[in-house]
């Protein structure tokens, strides 16, 4: 296990798993957050704040280009959540991860790092195709060539569901950091507790038998 890691970070639960990983795990720890003009900007701030609780160096990376390019409802507050036919839900960013990977590498090779934290799972990934284990062991191999770098892109979460993440979390001994976590795509904090990024955590508290210390504006049962 190399002594540095990087962490893609976004302030959510999946990233906030990760980080909790990879500070179990390696002696130096970072993490980089994307500003891609997301609707739930506030998981910037609540990236920073993470940050902070772990004593670790957090670099923001700008890529608001990547709202120009595809109308989606997860950069566009006109935009409503829905899921299409095929089960795809209109937050879906097409090429996000494939970029994320590919700044983060870039970001991991100035500072000397080739293990890369991602919080991507098959088991949980919401329709979205750029989560699947496929594409990351793919991406892996193009980071290789195309930097000639030996990186290894690690996602501890990959075959987990979110009941299980919780778990981990918690075996971790890190379960209060989810109190400053941010999943709610409407970007509200306490979270609306409806929308579906907020219903699938719930969901994992939930099976896990473990009360969420999130705050949400919907009364929630834990039993």
């Amino acid at each position: 296990m190399s002594k540095s890691a990087l962490v893609m970070f976004s302030g959510g639960q999946d990233s906030t798993t990760c980080l909790a990983v990879a500070l179990s795990r390696h002696e130096h720890v970072e993490a980089v957050v994307f500003d891609y003009a997301q609707r739930h900007r506030i998981e910037l701030s609540q990236a920073q704040k993470l940050a902070d609780l772990a004593g670790i160096q957090l670099t923001l990376v700008d890529l608001t280009v990547l709202s120009q390019l595809t109308p989606n409802a997860l950069t566009r507050s006109d935009i409503p959540i829905t899921t299409d036919a095929s089960g795809l839900p209109s937050t879906f960013v097409p090429g996000r991860n494939l970029v994320f990977l590919s700044f983060a590498g870039i970001v991991a090779r100035q500072k000397g790092i080739h293990t890369i934290y991602g919080g991507m799972c098959d088991t949980d990934f919401s329709g979205y195709p750029d989560c699947r284990d496929a594409f990351v062991k793919s991406m892996n191999q193009t980071l290789n060539l195309a930097m000639d770098e030996e990186f290894e892109i690690v996602t501890p979460l990959m075959n987990l569901t979110k009941a299980q993440t919780v778990q981990l979390m918690s075996e971790l001994g890190r379960i209060e950091w989810y109190a400053d976590t941010h999943t709610c795509y409407e970007g509200r904090r306490p979270a609306c507790g409806v929308c579906p990024a907020c219903e699938l955590r719930i969901k994992g508290f939930r099976e896990a038998g473990i009360r969420d210390p999130l705050g949400y504006e919907i009364e929630v049962g834990w039993g």
